[in-house]
């Protein structure tokens, strides 16, 4: 593999890149996005420029909701965390208002906003589990895959194939009790909808400053960066809180062209479902992809299906990220425990996200940062799933809670 090594200066240490898999992966996110604008329109191009945007930050930053969960419930170290929840609170500042005036560019707008039940309890909660032992959330999955990570691989294969599961049952258990989708935006206006949410958020981020402090002493801090100005911005890895803003921005641009926030898992069902439709498995008469927006979905081709493009453009920034890093290198020797851990992490993620309306993107991210009370309640389960699976990792092979 040849490499292309900057010179280094007095302050920046120099760094070198993959020049071969960028120069490919760069061509190739290109011709990509010209298919797509020829084959469907220059917005849904767009759309998966801006999955590129998302790949290659969340790469840069290793921003994945699995690790900054862990870390919390293991070391009692929370900055991933209340990163994650400064982004929510960034992003519903503009969602809220945005939902219930309207896009100020025309077109509507509707917020992921989804019913409270048995099926987001407990598919919150297996797609915490299954987390821990895929080794990433949907968004983590999708970076680490475009990374070159195999075992990555396994557990989006398995992703796709517990979603397809998740599609054949949903009907099933949106029959058991449940309340009515409920917007805090709706419910108490604008203002008091980001007052409840920017109140709830602080909350769960003081009590990750309280653990922390009360475990260390005090808040930890921060290293300094191997690397500062351009050196750091191609190479990484960037800053977390940074991140996490340009992540809420890239959500709201998001649902300013999409006319939905950012969303992952109904992708991976939907390949899925038309995966089994090539093997023969009939699909199309099962009753989930008989209601209006899936049937559309299935019957019309995957770029013409936003999350889709989104993610294929996160794949693929997050593989030329991992070039320009000089990180790009496909892992294949991984232990048999830990690819069946990776199976099983990924049906647990993809039935789960499947019931539950969502993953860490769709549900918590976008949904919170929508007022959507499923957001709340996926987050206090899926929470509870991953001390779960944390503490069954052991049994795979991988590192667990310590005393």
């Amino acid at each position: 593999m040849s490499e292309t090594t900057l010179k280094a200066n007095p302050v920046t240490p120099g760094f070198t890149f993959d020049k071969g898999p960028a120069a490919i992966t760069a061509v190739l996110f290109v011709l990509v996005g010209i298919a797509i604008s020829q084959a469907v329109d220059l917005k849904q191009a767009v759309l998966y420029g801006l999955g590129g945007l998302l790949g290659i930050a969340l790469y840069h930053a290793s921003f994945g909701f699995t690790g900054g969960w862990r870390r919390f419930s293991v070391e009692k170290r929370g900055r991933a965390l209340r990163a994650q929840l400064l982004m929510i609170g960034v992003a519903a500042a503009a969602f809220i208002p945005l939902l219930a005036l309207g896009n100020p560019f025309g077109g509507s707008v509707v917020g992921a906003v989804a019913p409270v039940g048995m099926s987001v309890l407990i598919g919150a909660f297996l797609f915490g589990l299954g987390m821990q032992l895929g080794g990433g959330c949907g968004s983590g999955t999708l970076f680490t895959v475009g990374g070159g990570s195999a075992r990555m691989l396994v557990t989006l294969v398995f992703f796709i194939i517990g979603a397809v599961i998740g599609t054949a049952h949903l009907p099933m258990w949106l029959e058991l009790p449940s309340l009515p989708p409920m917007s805090l935006g709706r419910e108490y206006g604008i203002g008091g909808g980001l007052a409840v949410t920017f109140g709830g958020l602080a909350l769960v981020a003081l009590l990750t400053v309280f653990v922390e402090k009360r475990a260390h002493g005090g808040l930890e801090v921060v290293s300094t960066a191997p690397r500062e100005g351009l050196a750091r911005f191609i190479h990484g890895p960037w800053p977390m809180i940074w991140t996490g803003l340009l992540l809420a921005g890239l959500n709201v641009a998001t649902l300013l062209i999409a006319g939905h926030p950012w969303s992952i898992t109904f992708g991976f069902g939907l390949w899925g479902a038309k995966i089994a439709q090539v093997i023969g498995v009939p699909v199309e008469t099962w009753e989930f992809w008989n209601w209006a927006g899936p049937a559309r979905a299935l019957g019309n081709s995957v770029l013409q299906d936003n999350t889709s493009v989104m993610n294929f453009g996160i794949v693929i920034g997050a593989a030329f990220a991992a070039a320009l890093a000089g990180k790009f290198a496909p892992k294949v020797s991984v232990p048999v425990a830990s690819l069946i851990a990776a199976a099983i992490g990924g049906l647990l993620m993809g039935y789960g996200a499947r019931l539950a309306f969502g993953c860490n993107i769709g549900a918590f991210f976008s949904g919170i940062a929508s007022g959507s009370v499923h957001g709340w309640l996926w987050f206090v389960l899926a929470f509870a799933g991953s001390w779960i699976g944390i503490a069954l990792r052991p049994v795979f092979g991988m590192d667990g809670f310590r005393k």
